[in-house]
């Protein structure tokens, strides 16, 4: 749902009721990743795309019948072999939905607080708490703000669209509406999971085994479930169990990765436009005024006048930062290198030909660099795609990063046995008990 948070926060503002439909869960090959959100206001305008076409009408209808109900559904939608004009996946794989109203009257009466405002328990509190919670996650989401969003997506009944809103100072709006032991819980994994930017599915409780959910099971996401999550810290604090296993899905909104591109030139101007492109923020780099100007890289996020080695120096970099060093001089070369490699940051790609490659290593073991880190570098950077001009080169050296960050190989699908998708697929996992 955050992936459109921009355009609901406005729908919220202008108090338009809407439904907004979530993937929550894939199984095998799926157009959409959790996370992806198709919403429907009262007067039938639509935003978004749970399917990317192949649903999109029946969960239309969906949205609009949770408008007149006011109650939240989950919906599986799969392929049928038996019927070719059933509705469902053409690609084969299963997808479930949770389709949820969001009625603005019902929390922002008159005097009331303005969309994405806290609630302080005051007179003018909102009847829909569940209401007010998701339009506060879109206000941050919308204005660029950390925050993640669990919402029950299976659990006891009367459950079903709960949500709560994390922040990462641990702040939260809203509540589950379980045994407050649930929203600790809940509390403790979602901030984990924000903490790495994640979005995913995960269950609390051990009431039964992880395959026996009814809709979470096989269920991935971005970067698939609870890798480095306190789920298990939070189940000892939490005591035995109380009440019946929730499965939430946890959507995480954080500020737009870096990309830092060193060295002012015209393939640097294309890559701009390309991170751009991909949603990453785009720095520029380079030490010399004359050609770091605004006017050569009109879209780039900020431009840099420093020694690229400095400004990287002064940095906080976290792990899903890309550096491109375009600048293909020892002397702006080697002093960043030698410091971008021993940084945790995503991809670090360094362009030349393959002489100056082989040169640029050199130097680079003779600064104390090993061999392992010598093997993160990318160069010369970029796919094989043949590219000539900097639009094409730009180009690859996207196409290098995307297939990095999702584990892509870069060779031709047709032909290939190698998956569309490479997600790691694990099954969710229990994340404790809760007491």
């Amino acid at each position: 749902m955050l992936d459109i948070a921009e355009e609901l926060h406005r729908w919220v503002g202008q108090g338009r009721d809407f439904a907004v439909a979530t993937v929550v869960a894939t199984h095998g090959s799926a157009p959409r990743r959790p996370g992806a959100a198709l919403a429907v206001d009262s007067d039938g305008t639509a935003i978004g795309s749970v399917s990317g076409g192949c649903v999109e009408g029946a969960v239309y209808e969906l949205c609009q019948e949770a408008l007149q109900t006011g109650e939240p559904v989950l919906e599986r939608f799969g392929y049928s072999d038996e019927d070719a004009f059933a509705v469902g996946l053409t690609c084969g794989g299963i997808i479930d939905i949770l389709v949820q109203p969001v009625r603005t009257g019902l929390w922002r009466p008159a005097g009331g607080p303005a969309p994405g405002e806290p609630v302080d328990g005051s007179p003018g509190e909102p009847v829909d708490g569940t209401a007010h919670t998701l339009a506060t996650g879109l206000a941050a989401a919308a204005t660029g703000q950390a925050a993640a969003l669990a919402r029950i997506i299976d659990g006891p009944a009367g459950l079903l669209g709960r949500a709560l809103l994390v922040r990462p100072d641990g702040s939260h709006t809203g509540t589950l509406g379980g045994h407050p032991a649930l929203d600790r819980t809940a509390l403790a994994q979602t901030r984990a999971l924000l903490d790495a930017g994640r979005t995913t599915t995960v269950e609390i409780g051990a009431g039964r085994a992880p395959e026996e959910g009814a809709r979470g099971e096989g269920a991935t996401g971005e970067g698939a479930t609870g890798e480095g999550a306190t789920g298990e810290d939070a189940a000892q604090q939490s005591g035995a169990q109380c009440g019946p296993p929730v499965l939430l899905l946890v959507e995480s909104s954080v500020p737009a990765p870096r990309m830092i591109v060193f060295g002012a030139i015209d393939f640097a101007a294309a890559l701009v436009k390309v991170g751009k492109f991909l949603n990453y923020h785009v720095t520029v780099c380079d030490a010399r005024p004359v050609f770091a100007t605004r006017t050569r890289f009109p879209d780039a996020d900020e431009i840099v006048v420093d020694w690229p080695h400095r400004y990287l120096d002064s940095q906080d970099l976290d792990p899903r930062t890309v550096l491109c060093v375009l600048t293909h001089d020892a002397k702006f070369d080697v002093p960043l290198l030698e410091r971008a490699l021993k940084l945790p940051v995503a991809y670090v790609g360094a362009m030349g030909s393959r002489r100056t490659h082989l040169d640029r290593l050199q130097r680079l073991r003779d600064t104390g660099l090993t061999e392992l880190e010598l093997n993160r570098l990318r160069s010369p950077i970029g796919l094989d795609l043949g590219a000539r001009t900097p639009e094409e080169t730009a180009l690859s050296i996207a196409a290098e990063i995307v297939a990095n960050r999702r584990g892509g190989t870069g060779v031709p699908l047709t032909g290939a046995h190698t998956p569309i998708h490479h997600d790691t697929a694990r099954p969710v996992g229990r994340i404790g008990s809760v007491a």
